[in-house]
């Protein structure tokens, strides 16, 4: 091949790229985990890094990851040096800092169970312009989780944060194409499990608010909550009329939803594993599209924060306007 004909320009030009660092576009996104807490790590990453992935899920291949873990939190510390065990396993490079673990990828999951550290650790990130999904719970108050996304925002990164029950094939049948006709009302249901350092929603109940606004979509305006030592009952009041509850459950183990409709009523608990989301998350590295808007996200954040509200209220009625407010107060006094 002459040295000059187009192909060996061609070749020459791709080889250079490579080699610089920059991604061909036949090569698959690099990316990095944050936080070897939660056994969505190796699971994510069996996902992404199988051989036989087609699709999304091939253009994105887990290379390094941060170990990180929460002193305070049995359920983190105990975890970290196992899971930090099977990544190595899975060929995925361990790194002493963020710092390190950014030079080395494209894109960033944040799978700290604690959503606490998720503000701090998710800065360094935005500020090297990487897309990240922030795993649930997006933040450990409302009020880091108007910073994170004013955060991207300001450094024009896109970010998303979702559980997994959001992606489930039956609940994302009942949003966009619902069998029981327009939505009038659902009763969602998941564990409930409480964490002293979280809002008692946020560290599992989450999941089951995620369905609800799954199916229900935004404009809740007021909350009441019932609360027990067994479980919780959450009532919204959407803008619309439409009424809907989420049932928290100390001791079950079902994460499912009753929707109302204009033609009839359906009932689902069918989740499908990790998979949906993870071909959500593959997608959204590679169009930089969330799948999921901020918005959605921190009304259903400041439902679960009004549901505390409410419990400290005796069982008050209290709006999410009020709510957001108080906590996008507290973020401008903080930031």
């Amino acid at each position: 091949m002459p040295l000059r004909s187009p192909a060996c320009v061609l070749l020459f030009t791709v080889l250079f790229a490579c080699v610089a660092g920059v991604a061909c576009a036949d090569e698959p996104l690099r990316a990095g985990i944050i936080g070897l807490d939660t056994s969505h790590a190796p699971a994510f990453t069996k996902i992404l890094n199988n051989p036989k992935a087609k699709g999304p899920l091939a253009d994105v291949k887990v290379v390094a990851a941060y170990p990180g873990g929460s002193h305070d939190i049995p359920s983190s510390r105990n975890r970290v040096a196992g899971l930090t065990k099977q990544l190595r396993k899975q060929g995925v490079e361990i790194c002493d800092s963020i710092d390190e673990l950014l030079e080395k990828v494209d894109v960033v999951l944040l799978e700290s169970v604690d959503g606490r550290p998720h503000l701090k650790q998710v800065i360094p990130v935005f500020k090297a312009g990487k897309p990240v999904f922030i795993d649930k719970p997006v933040a450990g108050s409302l009020v880091d989780a108007i910073k994170i996304f004013r955060l991207a925002k300001k450094h024009e990164v896109p970010c998303f944060s979702a559980s997994a029950l959001r992606f489930a094939k039956t609940f994302q049948r009942l949003r966009k194409n619902p069998p029981g006709g327009k939505v009038l009302g659902c009763t969602a249901f998941s564990p409930c499990h409480l964490e002293p350092h979280h809002p008692d929603l946020f560290w599992y109940g989450v999941h089951g608010v995620e369905i609800l606004y799954t199916i229900m979509g935004r404009g809740c305006r007021t909350v009441t909550r019932t609360h027990t030592p067994e479980e919780d009952v959450v009532v919204g009041v959407w803008k619309d009329g439409r009424v809907g509850t989420f049932r928290g459950l100390r001791n079950g183990r079902n994460y499912g939803a009753l929707v109302f409709g204009t033609k009839g009523v359906r009932f689902s608990d069918r989740f499908e594993g990790y998979g949906p989301l993870v071909v959500e998350i593959a997608k959204f590295f590679k169009t930089g599209e969330p799948p999921v808007s901020a918005e959605e996200t921190l009304e259903l954040f400041a439902f679960m924060e009004a549901a505390d509200e409410s419990k400290r209220r005796g069982g008050a009625v209290v709006s999410i306007e009020e709510v957001m407010k108080k906590a996008e107060a507290a973020a401008d006094a903080t930031e």
